[in-house]
């Protein structure tokens, strides 16, 4: 296949490229930045690989590169958990994954040689948050700001079925690699002092990173998936589960709690997405019969670690 991703020099995007390279597929990257792609990715490693420089959330020249894909994937957007959510930072957080998803829609309607598939992001912030509730993809949205993030940025996603494009998108968890939510947390631990942030009872739905890049491979090459997927892993834990997962990976001890109140200084609003959680399962990702890698998150959390040594 030929297909064009959006968001590949990303903790996700760079192992989906590991992924479809080894499967053969070409691949175009849509990225901001040229050289850093062109590092992360080059020619003589990634031989079938184009880069095409855009700006994600204006129309150009960049949208032409679509045409002649047999699909396309969609990882761009802002990290939601890296700045505190001032306005000027949530409309930044809307506009690089609502406004990127419509370009990128615009852009496949316009081409003469349509992909067959469109495989769009999102998140499990769709839910909302719960300690008690159990969600799957036929849960309801909740009410919060990145619950309405998401319904939007799905919404954006539609547009491409007027296309004829066969949609998936993916509501996603905490991604487990080298970088994102786990490389954030290996730090403290490396000096002694790890441990569970806020009270330890949310919830975190995570999956590997190589599961994600196998999940949306698979997505992008059977037919049969169409529709709404949760890419978590069937197992959710608690974050005191977590953190006691990364104190074995690294022989380290998980006993220094870290308080809401010092996340929500540095955060403000932002922090409920670290200190809040939901459990959330893959129903339909089972039903297709995917296979998880890593279905618990001890050996996951052990890959991660061994892979950063």
């Amino acid at each position: 296949m030929k297909i064009a991703i959006a968001g590949a020099t990303g903790l996700v995007g760079t192992a989906l490229i590991q992924r479809l390279h080894r499967d053969g597929d070409s691949l175009v990257v849509l990225t901001r930045n040229g050289d850093r792609a062109r590092r992360q990715f080059p020619a003589a490693t990634y031989p079938r690989l184009e880069i095409v420089p855009y700006q994600p959330q204006e129309s150009g020249p960049w949208q032409e590169a679509i045409a002649g894909c047999d699909g396309v994937v969609n990882l761009a957007g802002a990290a939601i958990a890296d700045e505190r959510w001032t306005e000027a930072r949530k409309r930044e957080l809307r506009n690089s994954r609502i406004v990127t998803t419509q370009k990128l829609v615009e852009a496949i309607a316009q081409a003469p040689q349509k992909p067959r598939v469109f495989v769009s992001g999102s998140a499990i912030g769709y839910y909302g948050a719960s300690e008690t509730a159990e969600f799957d993809e036929s849960s309801p949205a909740g009410r919060d700001f990145l619950a309405q993030l998401c319904q939007d940025w799905e919404a954006a996603a539609q547009g491409a079925i007027g296309s004829g494009v066969r949609l998936v998108t993916l509501r996603t968890g905490i991604v487990l690699g080298n970088g994102g939510a786990l490389g954030k947390m290996l730090l403290p631990f490396q000096l002694f002092a790890g441990g569970p942030i806020g009270t330890g009872r949310q919830w975190v739905s995570w999956i590997h990173e190589d599961d994600l890049a196998a999940l949306i491979a698979r997505a992008l090459k059977d037919d049969r998936f169409s529709g709404i997927y949760n890419g978590t892993a069937p197992n959710p834990v608690s974050m005191t589960a977590l953190c006691s997962a990364v104190g074995r990976a690294m022989g380290r001890p998980s006993w220094l709690p870290v308080p809401a109140f010092a996340l929500e200084l540095l955060l403000g609003e932002g922090a409920k997405v670290i200190l809040e959680g939901q459990k959330v399962l893959p129903k339909q990702a089972i039903a297709a019969g995917f296979n998880f890698q890593y279905e618990t998150v001890e050996p996951a959390v052990a890959a991660v670690v061994a892979s950063g040594r």
